[in-house]
């Protein structure tokens, strides 16, 4: 090989090593206990140019109007949806699963299928553990609530938008019977370890705001930070 084709070579081989991965936001899909599960996660479009320093990461959960299994409903409401009008306010890497018609956040199930979502990501990515979060609206809400409760020691913070912990009766009859002291159960959950910044209006004709009031009072309680 002559030295001038040996430097073409060189000079492609690394091109090709620096090249940026894509950015925005990309098509995702993981198998959990043998079902196959369609996602999204948003990467910001200067992340390979920072690759080096390490990147918050939030679990956003979506709302009931939004499931399904074609991987983009869910991105055109809430989080993702003010990430495109806002890319400079987001400087972060957001995961974006979807939950399958019929089923809720609150479902065992569906929580490992959002946090096995999330780990691959984190895997993927440059996360700084310090700076994990989990936000999530309406059923996403729900979701949010009780999986920080249940893994408090995943985030920095939660930020649940209009959920609770009772489900509203037309929901409520697809389950088996809440047991008593929930309010109390999730605080407990929560309290001593990620803050909480829960957002509800009072004029929600779906979720009862009286579904977050009664949370955050029984965070408090429990000497949360709410």
């Amino acid at each position: 090989m002559t030295l001038w084709a040996l430097l073409l070579l060189v000079v492609a081989t690394s091109a090709t090593a620096a090249k940026p991965g894509p950015t925005g936001f990309l098509n995702r899909s993981l198998t959990v206990a043998g079902a196959v599960y369609r996602y999204q996660v948003y990467v910001p479009a200067d992340f390979y140019a920072q690759k080096a320093k390490k990147w918050p990461i939030i679990l956003f959960l979506h709302g009931a109007g939004e499931r399904g299994s074609d991987g983009l409903a869910h991105t055109q409401v809430g989080l993702p949806a003010n990430i495109r009008l806002h890319v400079e306010r987001w400087p972060a890497v957001v995961v974006m699963p979807q939950c399958p018609a019929e089923r809720y956040w609150t479902e065992p199930a569906m929580q490992t299928m959002a946090l096995a979502a999330l780990a691959e990501e984190q895997k993927n990515y440059n996360p700084d553990p310090a700076r994990v979060y989990l936000t999530g609206l309406s059923m996403g809400g729900y979701g949010s609530w009780l999986m920080a409760s249940q893994h408090p020691e995943l985030f920095a913070a939660v930020v649940p938008i209009c959920g609770g912990a009772y489900l509203p009766a037309h929901r409520a009859k697809q389950f088996p019977a809440q047991p008593p002291g929930l309010y109390e159960t999730i605080a407990r959950g929560i309290a001593g370890s990620a803050p909480v910044w829960a957002f509800h209006g009072a004029s929600d004709s779906v979720v009862p705001v009286t579904e977050t009031q009664q949370l955050v009072a029984a965070l408090k309680t429990a000497g949360g930070s709410v």
